[in-house]
């Protein structure tokens, strides 16, 4: 059975921090893209980072500089680490795995206060 547990999401203040995991099981995680997608209240779900089986990394252009995203194919996690948070990235993070089918997990919200 495939699951993505995502955590770490909660409240901040504008330019504060948080950093996301998601934590992988039932999936041939080392050979997996994985990656982190957001949806915003009443927004489709964008994507925000992915990061292939190698480590390269790709980020969406209103993150770059501010998200990392990260893996640790031993412990078979994914994260996200967010800094200089806005309150346009209020709203929930997924985690997605990106080899085919793919596979989503329940998401964490996350809330940037002004």
């Amino acid at each position: 059975q495939v699951q993505l547990v995502e955590s770490g999401g909660g409240l901040v203040q504008a330019g504060g921090s948080l950093r996301l995991s998601c934590e992988a099981s039932g999936i041939s995680f080392s050979i997996n893209g994985m990656s982190w997608y957001h949806q915003a209240p009443g927004k489709q779900r964008e994507l925000v980072a992915s990061i292939s089986r190698f480590g390269s990394t790709n980020y969406a252009d209103s993150v770059k500089g501010r998200f990392t995203i990260s893996r640790d194919n031993a412990k078979k996690m994914v994260y996200l680490q967010m800094n200089s948070l806005k309150p346009e990235d209020t709203g929930v993070y997924y985690c997605k795995s990106l080899m085919s089918p793919g596979y989503w997990g329940q998401g964490t919200q996350v809330t940037v206060s002004s």
